[in-house]
């Protein structure tokens, strides 16, 4: 075994103290649907970004940041736009206002304030509702996988398995360890709803916040008898047409890895990424468990202060453990094991061995902590999205709408336990259909944007556009891989793009137009800017006073700001790691000078309530 006592310790007080939440907030997640789904709308907008956060730091992301540091340097910092990283700074400009204004419970109720109630806006209804459950499951199931790989590199099972009473083949050892440690994600966010969540997800972010700055402590006193050993440009967070970086004369296996990775010309792999990450942010949040957080707040200016929070307190603390286990993994990658079983390097390893060679007793324990707080909080809160979605868009809206408190409890319960019974499933037979899976969860993110965008912006568009530019670029983006099959999924983008905008556009306009009731509805109660003048002029007639939302120019200067802001913050803890202090102070003033700003331009204007 990998671990000592005190880690074991250190562990079991972890997992008992996030279950007895559970318990503890059972009675009030029982009193309504409101309060197990959305905790109420009670909960302080500073909880919601801590929780959100938590939620955001998982194994997964966190070991692929750590490999792509150590190999494109300070670089990496921009390569997380691929998500895009940049798309919470929309949302605490203003799009969680907008989503909030519409007091829906999940992203399938909220189709019906923009559609209506009849047959197009049913459709649009059911295929987010699709979406929604296959990429929660897709999550579920490979961060459980995920989990139970990491956990078996620390307590290998020829360990404990003279303690069990049945035999765990080493081929199941992963599959083993994630079922166990599920289940106590399971336990305290089926029991408690959003309440245990978001309480445990807090306990959760001070153990990671405490596991990033004792890592960070250990690697600069490291850094300050060692040099690094790295290529001229790894420091530098410009870059030019290419990425400029040669490992030739160090580790000759990190180019071979830039090769297969594809980003040059990284000029080109920059402008993609960044139109494809702006088009994305425009659309707003993918319906899981950010969306459900943003619904969770007690009011529109309470979302977008929580969704600030989250670049606050989530950005300096994660790159705080990733600049730290890099700076590790380059002073003493010649000790560490990263090797596969056919001899190749594998950079996802060199978190994991790193702490096997850093940490000592206690913190080992504390480290594995800070990763399982960063998988259960992102399991959890997938799975009470998942909840959401059967329970208020299936189970009251098409099975027993007149539902009494009770039975909407059982159901809570039930479905529960059912997805995670099936992403556990998926994840067992994860080795045969992970290629099918990954290719659908990339297909329904392909096909979201140009849908998702039209929603917001352009009045004419209805729930049979919605219905037909998701299919369309659903299927687009399924067959496309396969057409280009040694291309980066980032490269024939547009051409799905194109196309559910086509899929849009054509079935809006061969199809009558929403109802202008529930236009004017929305228009009003969520206030847009785009395309809305044909129903700004029949809301004047009732309500001549109304403003319309000019707001477009200021929010988009908001957003540069704030993503200038977000950049700054990200990399001043990479370079306080690196004792870089010219370029610390730099990202300090570049940091303060947007706070300034966005404090007169974007709070000071955020609404009363």
């Amino acid at each position: 075994m990998k671990i000592h006592l005190l880690d074991g310790l250190v562990i079991l007080a972890y997992l008992l103290i996030v279950s007895s939440i559970g318990f503890i907030m059972r009675k009030r997640a029982k009193k309504s649907k409101n309060e197990y789904l959305l905790g109420g709308n009670s909960l302080p907008w500073w909880m919601l970004g801590i929780s959100n956060a938590s939620g955001m730091f998982d194994i997964s992301g966190t070991l692929w940041m750590v490999s792509i540091m150590f190999i494109y340097g300070v670089k990496s910092i921009w390569l997380p736009w691929l998500w895009p990283v940049f798309n919470q700074v929309f949302m605490f400009v203003y799009l969680s206002v907008w989503l909030r204004r519409s007091n829906a419970s999940t992203g399938a109720e909220w189709m019906l304030t923009r559609f209506g109630s009849g047959p197009d806006a049913m459709r649009s209804h059911k295929i987010i509702i699709a979406f929604a459950l296959l990429s929660c499951l897709g999550f579920m199931a490979y961060g459980f996988i995920g989990l139970g790989k990491f956990i078996e590199i620390f307590i290998p099972i020829e360990a404990i398995q003279p303690f069990l009473p049945f035999i765990v083949p080493a081929s199941f050892t992963a599959h083993f360890y994630g079922i166990i440690f599920t289940l106590f994600a399971v336990l305290y966010s089926i029991m408690g709803g959003m309440s245990s969540i978001v309480w445990a997800d807090v306990v959760q972010y001070f153990l990671m916040a405490l596991g990033s700055v004792s890592i960070a402590i250990i690697a600069m006193i490291e850094l300050g008898d060692h040099s690094l050993p790295v290529p001229d440009g790894w420091f530098d967070l410009s870059f030019g047409w290419n990425l400029g970086i040669d490992w030739s004369n160090m580790i000759p296996e990190v180019n071979a890895k830039i090769k297969e990775d594809n980003f040059n010309p990284f000029g080109v792999f920059f402008s993609l990424m960044t139109a494809k990450g702006i088009l994305a942010s425009l659309a707003g949040p993918a319906p899981n468990y950010d969306m459900q957080k943003i619904l969770s707040t007690k009011s529109p200016r309470e979302a977008a202060l929580m969704n600030m929070f989250v670049n606050v307190i989530l950005l300096p603390t994660r790159y705080l453990m990733i600049i730290s286990f890099t700076v590790l993994g380059l002073i003493y990658f010649k000790d560490l094991n990263i090797q596969t079983g056919a001899g190749s390097l594998d950079f996802e390893r060199i978190l994991p061995a790193s702490i096997l060679k850093f940490a000592p007793a206690g913190l080992m324990g504390l480290f594995l902590v800070e990763l399982m707080a960063a998988f259960m909080g992102t399991f959890a809160g997938t799975l009470n999205a998942a909840q959401a979605y059967i329970v208020n868009d299936i189970y009251l809206k098409s099975i027993k709408p007149k539902a009494s408190n009770n039975e909407i409890n059982q159901m809570n319960y039930l479905s529960g336990i059912v997805v995670v019974v099936i992403s556990i499933v998926i994840g067992i037979f994860s080795k045969d259909i992970n290629s099918i899976l990954q290719w659908i969860v990339g297909a329904l993110y392909g096909g979201y944007i140009a849908a998702n965008v039209l929603k917001w912006h352009w009045w004419r568009f209805n729930g049979n556009g919605f219905f037909w530019g998701m299919f369309v670029g659903i299927i687009s983006a399924m067959v496309l891989p396969s057409v280009f099959p040694a291309t980066l999924p980032l490269y024939y983008f547009p051409v799905i793009l194109l196309l559910s905008f086509i899929g849009c556009v054509v079935g809006s306009l061969l199809t009558p137009v929403t109802d202008i009731n529930v236009l004017k509805s929305f228009y009003t109660n969520v206030r847009p800017w785009g395309f809305w003048k044909p129903v700004y002029k029949e809301v004047i007639k009732d309500n001549p006073s109304f403003k319309p939302n000019k707001g477009f120019g200021k929010d988009m200067f908001n957003v540069l700001i704030g993503t200038i802001a977000q950049t700054a913050i990200t990399a001043l803890p990479v370079f306080i790691v690196l004792l870089k202090p010219w370029q610390g102070l730099v990202s300090t003033a570049v940091l303060l000078i947007c706070i300034v700003i966005l404090h007169k331009t974007w709070y000071q204007q955020l609404p009363a309530k």
